[in-house]
């Protein structure tokens, strides 16, 4: 699976970009915010992404921080959410956005996005209020130690517990825990290994 691109941004659209990796185009699907983080055309850029297959599609979507893509492979997992519909409240919302409106069951917010009615954004609010704290974006109750997987090794360390086969939300818990026992200076090497033992657990 592509996990990341790292190239040249080759062109962009309302919804999409494409990123030029030593000479191969690949068309990425964005929501809004990452389109604007990934910088002007002809500039290097990385852009964090999830293959989606179907019967008669192959999608690549881009995204500018691993924990846009968390949240986009959570919000999928509603039943109505498809990845236009998660892309357009990734447009709309911030990741700490998304996650305080569903751990508040702020459906109203989160009907702010394209496309999203009422009905479906109370679904969406319901089915992931448990899991908004286990996700980069925002703060679990024990000291707020998930603030720190905004970006760098602990980031990296998520996206390490991810490839192993871990749910985004398991791995992201396991490595705030992680996180919280060996300190904000820890390398991605120590949070990897301590998260795998609290993520096993």
């Amino acid at each position: 699976m592509i996990a990341k691109l790292s190239g040249r941004l080759d062109e962009t659209g309302e919804d999409w970009a494409i990123v030029d990796v030593q000479g191969v185009g690949y068309l990425v699907h964005c929501s809004a915010r990452t389109l604007s983080a990934l910088g002007e055309v002809g500039e290097g850029c990385t852009v964090h992404t999830d293959l989606q297959v179907s019967e008669n599609d192959m999608r690549l979507l881009g995204f500018a921080e691993s924990g846009e893509r968390d949240w986009f492979r959570l919000l999928t997992t509603v039943q109505g959410v498809g990845s236009k519909v998660a892309l357009a409240i990734l447009s709309a919302l911030s990741t700490g956005e998304v996650r305080d409106a569903c751990a508040a069951g702020d459906a109203a917010s989160v009907a702010r996005a394209n496309g999203v009615g009422p009905k479906l954004a109370g679904r969406i609010v319901n089915e992931l209020k448990d899991k908004a704290g286990a996700l980069p974006g925002g703060g679990m109750g024990s000291g707020g130690a998930q603030a720190m997987l905004s970006g760098g090794a602990s980031a990296d360390a998520v996206s390490a517990l991810e490839n192993l086969g871990f749910k985004p939300a398991i791995a992201a818990q396991a490595v705030a825990r992680a996180q919280a026992e060996l300190g904000e200076g820890a390398s991605e090497s120590d949070l990897i290994r301590v998260a795998l033992k609290k993520a096993a657990g």
